[in-house]
């Protein structure tokens, strides 16, 4: 058996000496931080000054928002330090930090992205209702959801991981994982295992249901409907499912990554997969949502070109 121990820190073992090119990767990291803490901040900034967007709707986009910029900084900054560094090590306090950052984050917009469907299934298949259904205190209640049951869920995983006797310190990732570690414990695991697969499995199966549920009744409203109703489910669903694809498309590279032996795949490749969700989500939902909603996209130009 392998020597046990509870180690102090850990060793990101999936980045490696690019020269020169770090100072570029660097510059090329700070920029899409900038883009993602300037889009985001902008559309928020926009939706809480303009009374007319104070509907659920956009108060569950300013989550959606708040979110990528908490899951950002979250990430960025330490990605950014840890390229210019020589020595890739983090304290186990600080790792643990992170995942719970992360997973939060990752959680956290799932389940916006998901009680947005059911919004968007309310607006759209029950018209007349909407405002009685979804009133403010409903929606204060769906937000509060989002973000604290994350916490709960992400805080029992870290409980559980912490006091793990590892038998080593090195992770293959190039920030922190908690499946990463779990894999390097001596001690039994299968609390661990056992809660990770019941709360994920649950969370996803759960939140898929309602997610497949509220478009097909939106697809059928959509088709038997009128094109009035056709017009307005296609201009307020597109970005949200494109987000939703976005994510998921995300989620299943770092799913690969965490989860199935990758070494036939170049590192390089492999640490720009891990990244994706958590670099990509966080600038295409506000692009997307800019873009695509003409409300948000009209105010957004005469916010920063002073246009009437």
């Amino acid at each position: 058996m392998k020597n046990s121990t509870q180690v102090s820190y850990f060793i990101l073992g999936a980045y490696f000496n690019i020269g020169l090119f770090k100072y570029l990767l660097f510059v090329i990291m700070m920029c899409f931080y900038v883009l993602i803490i300037c889009a985001n901040v902008l559309l928020v900034v926009v939706i809480c000054v303009n009374r007319s967007l104070h509907e659920p709707m956009y108060l569950f986009l300013v989550s959606l928002f708040v979110n990528e910029l908490y899951g950002s900084t979250g990430l960025f900054p330490f990605l950014l330090v840890q390229i210019l560094s020589d020595i890739h090590t983090v304290s186990a306090p600080f790792c643990f930090l992170q995942i719970f950052c992360l997973y939060t984050y990752a959680a956290r917009e799932f389940w916006t992205l998901a009680i947005m469907s059911y919004d968007r299934y309310l607006a759209i298949c029950y018209p007349l209702q909407y405002h009685t259904q979804m009133t403010s205190t409903k929606v204060a209640v769906l937000v509060a959801l989002t973000w604290l049951y994350p916490i709960v869920l992400v805080g029992v995983t870290i409980s559980l991981s912490a006091p793990l006797q590892l038998c080593g310190n090195i992770i293959n990732t190039v920030y922190c994982d908690n499946y990463a570690i779990v894999k390097l414990a001596c001690s039994d695991t299968r609390v661990n295992n056992i809660y990770g697969l019941s709360y994920t499995s649950f969370e996803v199966i759960g939140l898929l249901i309602l997610i497949l549920y509220t478009y097909m009744r939106i697809l059928k409203v959509c088709f038997s409907g009128s094109k009035q109703t056709r017009q307005k489910a296609v201009s307020t669903c597109t970005p949200h499912l494109a987000s939703l694809i976005n994510f998921f498309f995300g989620c299943s590279f770092q799913f690969l990554h965490s989860r199935f032996d990758m070494s036939s795949v170049p590192m390089m490749l492999r640490n720009v997969l891990s990244l994706y969700f958590l670099t990509c989500q966080p600038l295409f939902n506000p692009l997307m949502y800019g873009l695509q909603m003409s409300k948000i996209r009209s105010l957004c130009k005469r916010l920063i070109f002073g246009k009437t």
